[in-house]
């Protein structure tokens, strides 16, 4: 695809997208199709020569968008709330055209530098201590998913607990994780994916108050870590990395 080209249909595409903001309470929120009418209205092959973009963008409205779910309906209620924004939008077209790998700080430096600005804008919002500023000992990076974000700090937590040993010698399992009962799933994935088992996790309940709205709604009691679990204590005095 020439630059003109790409100028052409991006413009195309840009207007499809505003079109779509612009009427999509007009769609079910739910999608209306059944199990495998989308797929049957795709090749069982991919074809031979591309395909004109005019005629990508038509199956767009042919065939994917009735099996859209709306997230971002003002009608979706379910799940949690993903929106995104038109600046949301544009950035990501900026990022995918500049094709960023922030892998390392020399790979592209001012996706490092401000990935970790915008990360310190955000500890005394949060009302974190300086020692979490990128300029400090702390720092962090953003993480795509709540899930992977979740196996992240589990890693972390692992390596701190065993001095950076379990990574040769493995967990055995020897490590205990504690959760609220409200926990999301994603943390039973990464208990299994960081070798510590499902086993070991453990749920503290949480209290239930009859006012939704309540800020105390699904919190941790004070007392419900103390005491830890006998069986636990002895597991960590056995704790010998």
């Amino acid at each position: 695809m020439s630059p003109e080209e790409f100028r052409r249909q991006g413009h195309a595409v840009v207007d499809w997208i505003a079109d779509y903001r612009a009427r999509i309470e007009s769609f079910p929120v739910l999608s209306r199709v059944q199990p495998g009418e989308i797929r049957a209205k795709l090749p069982g092959v991919p074809p031979a020569q591309g395909e004109p973009f005019d005629q990508i963008l038509a199956d767009i409205d042919r065939v994917i968008l009735p099996g859209i779910t709306h997230w971002q309906s003002p009608n979706f209620y379910a799940y949690f709330p993903s929106n995104s924004s038109g600046p949301g939008i544009l950035g990501d077209l900026l990022s995918s055209g500049l094709g960023v790998q922030g892998m390392l700080w020399s790979t592209s430096p001012a996706c490092t530098e401000l990935e970790t600005r915008v990360l310190d804008w955000l500890i005394p919002m949060l009302g974190l201590p300086e020692k979490f500023l990128s300029s400090g000992t702390g720092g962090g990076v953003i993480q795509d998913t709540a899930s992977s974000a979740s196996l992240c700090a589990l890693l972390a937590a692992r390596e701190r607990a065993t001095h950076f040993a379990s990574n040769s010698k493995g967990c055995d399992g020897r490590l205990i994780a504690y959760c609220s009962t409200q926990t999301h799933s994603s943390l039973d994935k990464a208990m299994k994916i960081a070798g510590m088992g499902l086993d070991n996790l453990r749920h503290v309940p949480v209290q239930e108050i009859a006012r939704r709205d309540s800020p105390d709604r699904c919190r941790s009691p004070p007392g419900a870590l103390s005491p830890v679990p006998a069986d636990d204590r002895r597991l960590r005095r056995r704790l010998s990395y």
